[in-house]
């Protein structure tokens, strides 16, 4: 049966549409189209404004779960029931630095939740193959240089489930990273202290993404620019940045936009959602969930994030001063451009799945709407 979703302006990924209906069937659009099908059935959306739906690369844990601690069907659950309400309908599940068997288990336990949710994406697999120097709240006893053997047991075992690893480039030969980018991975740069020009060289090398900007990486300065400069000067580098406030200061936000544009986007890197768990320890992994509402381990140091990604793209509207379109593409058409995945997810257009994102002008309000 068909459905026409009707009275609604439309965030396509690439613009706005308004006077326009969106026709679906079998949960996948058919038609934008100023008719109303007599043999649709209407679903009014009463003025509201509607996008696809949202797109978070890198979230680690559900309102119950932290996904590297138990890294089954059930934490996976967790995280796509919980980020639903803040209207993710396609995500990366993230695994921190574990051991070997951990990352394959994970693999293997996405690969079976894959074949029955359309929600997760693949999986983000961030360390263990990065600079300690760089490890923030990794814990350092699980980080270590990559080996051949290691890597190509993910590659096996991972075919068509990694979608992204975060690694640090300068702790891998030239042969391994050409190996992962072969093997279908995108590649991001994060936990490293690569400099400007050696992040100019592996930028050179295929690598199009970092991980969480501003965040485990080398700073911008007037004689060393760092990797965050490097990032700045490629435009084809996309940029994922955490936008609570702590992870980086609102001005120096502003900056990347300014300096990003359309290759800056959003993403949670959510401890647990919704700020339920106020303290969380795993073997030498903890943290506390301070009073002014953000994850910290007992260095002191920010444990991934509490933010979803309502609050998210409701920063970015507020704290960016951009229009309503332009924050969402940064949840939308964006990401699924820097996961090399928009040929499928993040637009409205024919063709790409009845999973939306509704909402009202300000961002106050935002709802999930599926027809799958």
């Amino acid at each position: 049966m068909k459905t026409c979703i009707t009275n609604c302006t439309i965030h396509t990924g690439d613009g706005m549409l308004v006077d326009k209906n969106i026709l679906i069937e079998n949960g996948g659009i058919l038609a934008i189209t100023d008719e109303r099908p007599a043999d649709a059935t209407l679903h009014n959306l009463h003025g509201m404004h509607i996008s696809a739906g949202f797109i978070d690369i890198h979230i680690n844990g559900g309102e119950k779960y932290f996904f590297t601690q138990s890294p089954t069907e059930e934490a996976l659950l967790d995280i796509c029931n919980s980020s639903l309400q803040y209207g993710v309908t396609h995500l990366l599940p993230c695994l921190i630095s574990a051991d070997q068997q951990t990352i394959l288990t994970a693999i293997e336990t996405t690969r079976a939740f894959m074949r029955k949710h359309k929600t997760v994406l693949g999986l983000h697999i961030e360390g263990p193959f990065i600079n300690p120097e760089k490890r923030g709240a990794h814990v350092k006893a699980f980080i270590h240089p990559p080996t051949n053997e290691k890597l190509e047991a993910i590659i096996h075992h991972g075919k068509d489930v990694v979608k992204v690893m975060t690694i640090a480039p300068e702790c891998f030969t030239d042969e391994q990273i050409t190996m992962l980018q072969q093997a279908g991975i995108v590649l991001s740069a994060g936990h490293s202290t690569i400099t400007c020009k050696q992040a100019q060289y592996y930028f050179s090398k295929g690598i199009t993404l970092v991980t969480h900007l501003y965040n485990a990486m080398t700073q911008f300065g007037h004689r060393e620019p760092g990797l965050v400069g490097a990032t700045f000067q490629n435009d084809h580098v996309f940029a994922p940045i955490i936008l609570d406030g702590q992870h980086c200061d609102y001005l120096a936000a502003q900056v990347a936009y300014k300096m990003k544009g359309d290759h800056l986007f959003l993403i949670s890197d959510a401890a647990f959602l919704g700020r339920k768990i106020k303290e969380f320890n795993w073997g030498a992994f903890n943290m506390k969930l301070t009073a002014d509402g953000h994850y910290r381990n007992g260095d002191g140091n920010l444990a991934c994030a509490s933010i979803s990604m309502t609050e998210a793209v409701q920063n970015a509207k507020q704290q960016l001063g951009i229009s309503t379109t332009d924050a969402i593409k940064m949840v939308t058409s964006i990401p699924a451009k820097a996961i090399r995945m928009d040929d499928t997810i993040g637009y409205i257009k024919p063709g790409y799945p009845a999973s939306f994102a509704c909402f009202d002008e300000a961002l106050k309000t935002i709802q999930p709407l599926i027809f799958w």
